[in-house]
């Protein structure tokens, strides 16, 4: 399919020179891979059949099914009932899941902008209902998209509306946005189509507030509704069975399964054998131990579960140790490559993984926008062209790249040799009683926050590190803590270390500023370093006024070498196929789209395999 398929230029309005864009979808460069006439994407079974149900384990607990606030923990998939102009795969993963940076119309009919994208008109499906029969309007979106300004988190709100000045109501089925004149144009197009659409209606009636933890939701334009709620249990998720958007395009082969269900479990130990038992039926497994290990039970061997590896082509999500650059203690760079040193990936890898992972380095893991080697090309050229703000050494160095450590044993000598230099460079050197501590006899203490309800590998691995820690003199504290507490701890950035991630890219985006910026960096819940970085900051804005693909990816290379050379993390592990087992009354297509799994989104329900499964008593 050609660039600017679907997309044509209508005569100037009066007052504007500006040729316009209409067009059934956006991206950037105007190149959409989908004709406005196409009839589903690609990778779907047009034929999928409607019907069953799919169940999955959450580890945790929930007290809200309002997750837009900072109170409370809310349940998963809570956002599933609604939908925006521009669509979205269900559970937020990507839609189209085949092409990146591509946004098509659901809620919208088509869109409208001048080629300066100082604006956006949608003209909306007038169709749209919400689950309790009212239309979507307008006047809905203007609402939801003020609401999050007023009630919102702080990091987005303040963002937007520097980006955002005015939204207008045109009439009931058409709203126009406004963007602030002298800014980038990156993202303000697929952010504003990105807003939830929320029932005006209903939180007028109701008085209830987007800030507030509560069970009680407004209604949903989307495929599914929630049907029952059982607090720190369960939550079950049915299809509308008069969705208004069933036959659109957009939805054909997708939204198949009758149920969505989420089983809460304490722990991991008994959320693995309740899906032995056949209490759940779908697991996206994380566990290297469990993989290697724990699908040895007859279920398997029968062929009543299927034990399954797929391709995952988006880039690894940059999880790891991350350090919370508000310590002064961990401001000294030198203090956190010593910490770092800690961490031994091969024994690790080895011994506590079954040898099924490997270390990840950057932030956009196997793909070409990874930093290589020097900078060179274009990607020089750029760092150049930003002065100041870049470390020199970032000009001539090779990029940051994780220790090794030696496997056959867990503290690696000469790593635990480096990091003592380390730290007595910085000023913390061995005392009497075989402690780090500073000029003024303080010792060196670290903190761990960790979630008790994660996995037994992943405890093991940080209990390990933390023990590497000791043995190079510093005090180090392991804090256990549940996930209400966790969830609260974090928010608050209460911990000097913590197990977290931030957002894989593949382009650029107005996000990347709330993810990795300077300016909500002490607040954002999006940047759990809190790293403030104007390098990073003269990057990311440098990206956002590429105007063409060339120049976008330098800087994406560029941005990626310097969240490398800031070392906010400890990059611990990735794979690049998803573990799937489920009991097998489920079928996907043929071919994977690369940037989603889609189990919830685009697989089907299999009946006659699902009664094999019943009459057999592999399941009830």
């Amino acid at each position: 399919m050609g660039a600017f398929a679907g997309l044509s230029a209508l005569p100037a309005h009066a007052d504007d020179d500006a040729p316009l864009i209409t067009s059934h979808g956006y991206s950037f460069y105007g190149d959409l891979s989908y004709p406005a006439d196409y009839p589903h994407f690609n990778y779907v079974n047009p034929e999928a059949p409607k019907g069953g149900e799919i169940s999955i384990a959450r580890l945790g607990t929930f007290d809200s099914m309002n997750p837009y606030s900072r109170k409370g923990r809310g349940g998963l998939l809570s956002t599933v009932m609604y939908e925006s102009l521009l669509g979205e795969g269900t559970g937020g993963e990507a839609a189209p899941a085949d092409v990146y940076s591509e946004y098509y119309c659901l809620l919208c009919e088509s869109l409208e902008y001048p080629e300066t994208k100082d604006w956006v008109i949608f003209r909306m499906r007038p169709e749209a209902r919400f689950s309790n029969g009212d239309p979507v309007t307008a006047h809905d979106i203007a609402f939801s998209h003020n609401l999050l300004l007023e009630q919102g988190l702080k990091s987005y709100a303040d963002y937007v509306r520097r980006q955002i000045p005015k939204v207008e109501v045109l009439d009931d089925h058409t709203i126009k946005f406004y963007f602030t004149e002298g800014i980038s144009r990156r993202s303000l197009i697929e952010q504003v189509g990105g807003v939830p659409a929320w029932s005006k209606k209903w939180y007028e009636e109701s008085g209830a507030r987007l800030d507030e933890s509560r069970l009680e939701v407004s209604p949903g334009s989307g495929p599914y509704m929630i049907d029952d709620v059982d607090v720190n249990r369960r939550i079950v998720y049915k299809r509308n069975p008069d969705y208004w958007g069933n036959d659109l395009p957009f939805n054909v082969g997708r939204n198949n399964f009758d149920a969505i269900r989420v089983e809460y479990f304490g722990d991991e130990n008994a959320a693995f054998e309740a899906f032995k038992s056949g209490e759940y039926t779908f697991r996206d497994e994380g566990n290297s131990k469990q993989w290697a290990t724990g699908y040895d039970f007859p279920k398997v061997t029968d062929g009543y579960v299927v034990k399954d590896e797929i391709a995952d082509g988006a880039p690894a999500t940059p999880n790891g140790i991350i350090f919370n650059l508000g310590r002064e203690v961990l401001q000294d760079k030198r203090v956190r490559e010593a910490i770092a040193l800690a961490y031994n990936f091969e024994w690790t890898n080895e011994s506590l993984q079954y040898g099924l992972f490997k270390q990840r380095a950057s932030f956009t893991q196997d793909t070409p926008l990874m930093a290589t080697g020097t900078p060179q090309g274009a990607e020089l050229a750029l760092l150049q062209r930003l002065g100041d703000v870049v470390d020199p050494a970032m000009l001539t160095d090779e990029v940051r790249m994780p220790h090794t450590s030696k496997p056959e044993r867990l503290l690696d000598r000469r790593n635990a040799r480096a990091a003592s230099k380390l730290l007595d460079a910085a000023g913390w050197t061995v005392g009497d009683n075989g402690k780090r501590v500073n000029a003024d006899g303080v010792p060196l203490k670290i903190t761990f926050l960790l979630n008790s309800s994660g996995s037994a590998t992943l405890s093991a691995t940080v209990e390990n590190f933390m023990s590497n820690l000791e043995a190079f003199g510093i005090e180090a504290v392991l804090e256990k803590v549940d996930s209400s507490q966790y969830t609260a701890r974090e928010r608050d950035r209460d911990y000097d270390l913590v197990y977290d991630q931030y957002a894989a890219f593949l382009g650029t985006g107005t996000g990347l500023s709330q993810r990795y910026g300077s300016e909500a960096a002490e607040f954002s819940l999006f940047n759990p370093a809190g790293l403030a970085s104007p390098m990073v900051d003269a990057i990311i804005e440098a990206s956002l006024r590429a105007e063409t693909r060339e120049e976008e990816r330098a800087a994406m290379t560029a941005l990626d070498r310097a969240l490398r050379h800031e070392f906010i993390m400890i990059p611990l592990w990735y794979k690049d196929v998803y573990w799937t087992a489920y009991y097998d009354q489920y079928a996907h297509p043929e071919e994977q789209p690369a940037y989603a799994l889609g189990y919830l989104d685009f697989w089907w329900y299999d009946a006659d395999k699902a009664e094999k499964l019943r009459t057999s008593g592999a399941l009830r």
